[in-house]
Parts: structure tokens; C-alpha cells; sequence
């Protein structure tokens, strides 16, 4: 039974990892529409999709540990992380004010009704997922002080 579930595990993983994105349009700052699949597909580039909330005090500290490294990766790497807030209708007034106190280079979406969450199957946030020319690469669920180290690797192994 274990060899079993094991191996549904190993199959279950490998399938997931060649998922592409969404097909999904959610809206940025300006309330323009962006098309995750059309407005992120530069060839080779990196991108960390990164879900997060504004009350979400583990995924501020994720987005904070990125930052402080953000400048030196972007520089030596072709990546772009993409802020994407989970926030709903009641919280998503306070998406702006904590963006202008932390001065964050990264383009943020906003995923008010939770669509691309729902497509992604995503349960928990701070979710990433690092992706490559429009498919799935690694995901990276909860985040720990250092784990920024691990997904710099993870690109770094991508270029």
C-alpha cells in the first residue's frame, strides 16, 4: 500500500510540474486588465508569482525578505516577481497604503475575486510559483525566514 501511495505521489507531483498557467485576466493597480498567460510569456524569463494579503503577516515578511535581495537578483538574473494580492472587496481598500509605506519594486495585481487562486488550486497564502516561459517550474507554499535563499536557487537553476 505505501509502494502504491508513493508512487501516486511521485506521478501526481511530475504531472503538476508541467502545468502551464491560467488563461486568466485580473486587473493591476490602475484597474487596467492583465492577461497572466499574455503579459508575462517573455521568452526564458523567470517569474515568481507570489499570493499574499495584506493581512497576511508571514507573506509581508516573505515580500520583505525578497526585497532586500530583489535588486541584486534582478540584476544578475531575468526574473520579475509579480505581487499578487488575495485581498477581497473588504480588505482591498488597504492594499495601496501598504504598498506606499513599503516602496516595493514589484508590479502587483490584484486577484480581488480570488479567480487565478481558484484556478491555481491555491489553499494557503504566501503561495508562489516560479514560472518559465508559461509552465510551472516550482512552488513554493508558507514561507520560513531564509526560505528567499531557496528560491533564488531555484532561478538561478532556471537560467
Amino acid at each position: 500500500m505505501r509502494l502504491i501511495l508513493f508512487f501516486f505521489l511521485i506521478v501526481s507531483t511530475q504531472a503538476f510540474s508541467q502545468e502551464k498557467m491560467p488563461n486568466i485576466s485580473i486587473k493591476d493597480l490602475k484597474n487596467k486588465p492583465v492577461n497572466i498567460v499574455n503579459d508575462f510569456n517573455e521568452k526564458d524569463k523567470v517569474y515568481i508569482f507570489s499570493f499574499w494579503a495584506t493581512w497576511c503577516a508571514p507573506c509581508i515578511s516573505e515580500l520583505e525578505a525578497i526585497n532586500e535581495h530583489y535588486e541584486v537578483w534582478s540584476k544578475e538574473l531575468n526574473m520579475e516577481l509579480i505581487a499578487v494580492s488575495t485581498d477581497d472587496s473588504r480588505t482591498q481598500r488597504r492594499v495601496r497604503p501598504l504598498l506606499n509605506g513599503k516602496a516595493w519594486p514589484y508590479r502587483v495585481l490584484l486577484d480581488g475575486n480570488q479567480e487565478l487562486k481558484r484556478a491555481l488550486s491555491i489553499v494557503n497564502i504566501p503561495y508562489s510559483i516560479v514560472v518559465k516561459n508559461n509552465k510551472i517550474e516550482h512552488i513554493f507554499n508558507g514561507y520560513t525566514q531564509g526560505a528567499e535563499q531557496e528560491l533564488y536557487k531555484v532561478i538561478k537553476e532556471l537560467q
